[in-house]
């Protein structure tokens, strides 16, 4: 099984270096660490909404660095600060998820930094044949 996982290159909060890559690639299968609405090593943003488009589009910009798109997207999982976003973060997710509908779970948690939202994913690409 070969394995490549894109770095922990990217700073965290207070410009951290972070102790996990942004993904691991195994056999087809990317999983995509937790992505929040953060910008230059800081959480940007201080709706749900706002917040909700950074997280995605930073999620998004690891899949295709990864070589996948969103059509590759075959679970989700969403942490929600405050449950009473839940339908604002929905109609986020839906424009990005809408035409390729994944399994997903939401839950209600406290976040470990000054986010609303934070969302990983697991997609997968058959392997190329070699």
């Amino acid at each position: 099984m070969s394995i490549t996982r894109y770095g922990a290159s990217k700073p965290g909060a207070g410009g951290q270096t972070l102790p996990f890559a942004r993904a691991v690639e195994a056999d087809g299968w990317l999983h995509v660490s937790g992505q929040v609405a953060m910008k230059d090593g800081e959480i940007v943003g201080t709706g749900i909404v706002e917040q909700s488009h950074l997280t995605i589009r930073n999620l998004i910009a690891i899949l295709e660095e990864a070589g996948y798109g969103l059509e590759h997207v075959v679970r989700v999982g969403v942490w929600l600060d405050d449950p009473r976003d839940f339908w604002s973060f929905n109609k986020v997710y839906a424009e990005y998820f809408g035409e390729h509908p994944p399994a997903r779970a939401c839950v209600q948690a406290t976040m470990m930094v000054d986010c609303k939202v934070e969302v990983d994913c697991v997609a997968y690409k058959a392997p190329a044949a070699t």
